[in-house]
Order: structure tokens, then C-alpha cells, then sequence
């Protein structure tokens, strides 16, 4: 039993820098892939200063990098007090698209919200985010 415990160990000792080589190099290469598709001008806006009581739209602006065209999917605000909109057609190779957020800034004081877009290039969601403050 004793022999059984050592060979397995020395087996997975053996072969754990083959597979995390393999396995490595593939998976740069897939997120690489994925972020290469889209690039955005912007993740993050700061809108500095916005009065109460006007909705504040933030525009979050990307092209096509890739070499087929990229439709969006699904754009999901953080919370009820934000709405989007996006390009519902697909974006064409080495063409632009947009996703907006549209705050309504009913409360006083600073915020920071979130808007997570899916495409078909990702399963997993971008986050992009925007904040500043809300003055009375």
C-alpha cells in the first residue's frame, strides 16, 4: 500500500508541469482572443457633477477587433434607478457600437453604478461602471 501512495505521488508531481504548461498557454490564448474582440474606449467614466432630478445618460462607446461581427446580447443595469440601451444590430468587423446608461439621479450625494453587457464573443459579462455626484 505503502508503494501504491509513493507512485501515485511521484505520478502527479510528474506530470503537474506538463499539464500546467498545456493548460497555461491555452487559456491566455482564449481570454486573449476574447479581449481582442472589443475594445472599448472606456470601461470607467467619472460624470463629475450632475444636478438632482435630471437623468444623466453616460454613453460607453467600443469597436469590432475582431474578424466577424459581434452582436450584443444582453445589457443588465446594477439597479432600478438605471436604464440602457445599446446597438441591437450586429457591429460589423472594425466598426463601432454603444451601450447607454441612463441615470436618474433622484438622490443627492455621490454614486457609483454598474452595467453588465454579455455579447456573443463572452458568455461572461463586461462590467463597466460610472459614478460622481448628485447635487442638490
Amino acid at each position: 500500500m505503502k508503494k501504491l501512495k509513493i507512485t501515485a505521488l511521484l505520478a502527479v508531481l510528474a506530470f503537474s508541469p506538463f499539464y500546467a504548461n498545456v493548460f497555461s498557454g491555452e487559456a491566455s490564448s482564449i481570454v486573449k482572443m476574447v479581449a481582442d474582440a472589443i475594445k472599448w474606449k472606456s470601461e470607467s467614466i467619472d460624470v463629475g457633477n450632475i444636478p438632482q432630478g435630471k437623468p444623466k445618460i453616460i454613453r460607453f462607446e467600443f469597436t469590432n477587433t475582431s474578424s466577424k461581427p459581434i452582436i450584443i446580447q444582453n445589457v443588465a443595469p446594477s439597479c432600478g434607478c438605471t436604464t440602457a440601451d445599446y446597438t441591437k444590430t450586429p457591429i460589423q468587423p472594425g466598426k463601432k457600437g454603444f451601450v447607454e446608461a441612463s441615470y436618474n439621479a433622484a438622490a443627492a450625494g455621490p454614486f457609483m453604478k454598474t452595467v453588465n453587457v454579455t455579447t456573443s464573443e463572452s458568455k461572461t459579462p463586461k462590467t463597466l461602471s460610472f459614478k460622481g455626484t448628485v447635487t442638490s
